[in-house]
């Protein structure tokens, strides 16, 4: 018999966006001065084409943002990305998303987390939580250097094929299942399931839920 599932995107629902992309934090903490800014300047590259909402192109635009960690130590990596857990994602957690993620816990659902951040700085937040599935970005390390490259999939614009992928992986039924989302970018994933649920979205899926009659969840500012 297949099961339940519920995805939380993590960025809104669970935890409060910073406003930046996801990979700022790691290339505003380069030791060395001039690593900054020439990182930061593809950053702001990245930024411009991820306006853009089709999914290839904010895909492409993940790539590249995070691309500007190439070179970085892998310790850096990691000291960088437990840093970022506990300065911010551990106090910005939202009691609102928190509370969604346990009454579905309760309700037999299997808990799936998706984050454009790195899966370093959001694994101990999902063992906290309790998740059973923590879809994240993932950086390539070769000779204990990043080399730049995502590996798949990578976490953008999540597609309701991938959700039917992941589905027939596991044995889900998305009919059964819940997507909780808070930007426009998330529509996709949140229309596969029977249960699509905005929490604090943007004005851009707070559009869209009100056009296809999903429930709202206002979180704390």
């Amino acid at each position: 018999m297949s099961r339940k599932a519920a995805f939380f995107k993590v960025e809104g629902p669970l935890v409060r966006p910073s406003g930046m992309p996801p990979a700022t934090y790691f290339i505003l903490n380069q030791r060395e001065f001039k690593s900054r800014v020439t990182r930061l300047g593809g950053l702001i590259a990245a930024a411009g084409l991820s306006l853009a909402s089709p999914l290839g192109e904010a895909q492409t635009a993940t790539r590249l943002a995070w691309s500007n960690l190439r070179g970085m130590s892998e310790d850096r990596l990691h000291v960088l990305a437990e840093e970022l857990y506990d300065r911010q994602l551990l106090k910005s957690l939202r009691a609102p998303g928190v509370e969604l993620l346990e009454g579905a816990k309760r309700d037999g659902c299997v808990i799936v987390l998706v984050t454009e951040l790195l899966d370093l700085a959001v694994a101990p937040l999902a063992k906290r939580l309790g998740a059973d599935h923590l879809i994240a970005n993932r950086m390539e390390v070769q000779g204990g250097r990043a080399t730049g490259r995502l590996l798949d999939p990578i976490v953008a614009q999540l597609s309701g094929q991938w959700a039917q992928a992941f589905a027939k992986e596991h044995d889900i039924d998305l009919r059964t299942s819940f997507a909780y989302g808070a930007s426009g970018g998330d529509a996709l994933l949140m229309s596969a399931v029977g249960h699509p649920c905005a929490v604090h979205p943007d004005w851009r899926l707070r559009r869209i839920a009100k056009d296809h009659a999903w429930p709202i969840v206002e979180a704390d500012a």
